[in-house]
């Protein structure tokens, strides 16, 4: 890197890819059988780690499990990923890129993935609602800075 591109507040994707995938039905054909009725959870997580000098890759999990009574539907496990440049921010700003603005990058990937596996086993679709990354940090660190 020239010292020039260092100096600047920079921000640049990488790549982005799939780091690892998970679509499991395990009682197929007989839950084509039962009354459409879902129960739908969503769970969520980032995580990232530094590869080296201002270059981080992010993680964003999106796990769906679909459910009709006490049966699994499918269990739909998608992790996101990408590397990123990022130089120069301040710690908090830093902070905030990682956990918010590059998971808000990754999640339109990972939907679209999710929807995709959903539809190719056959059920019908599901469109996850966007997520406001910037509210889930902000609760996260008002949660810290009151249990401190």
């Amino acid at each position: 890197m020239s010292e020039e591109k260092i100096k600047k507040n920079i921000f640049e994707i990488q790549r982005i890819y799939i780091k690892d995938i998970s679509f499991e039905s395990p009682h197929t054909p007989n839950i084509f059988y039962l009354n459409w009725k879902p129960i739908i959870k969503i769970d969520l997580n980032t995580f990232f780690k530094k590869i080296e000098k201002n270059i981080f890759e992010i993680v964003l999990q999106i796990r769906v499990i679909v459910k009709i009574k006490d049966n699994v539907v499918f269990l739909c496990d998608v992790h996101q990923a990408g590397i990123f440049f990022i130089s120069n921010l301040k710690e908090d700003q830093l902070s905030h890129c990682l956990h918010s603005y590059c998971p808000n990058i990754l999640f339109p990937y990972a939907r679209e993935c999710i929807s995709n596996l959903v539809s190719r086993a056959s059920f019908p679709q599901i469109n996850i609602a966007p997520i406001n990354f910037d509210s889930i940090y902000f609760n996260h660190i008002n949660s810290k800075k009151q249990h401190k």
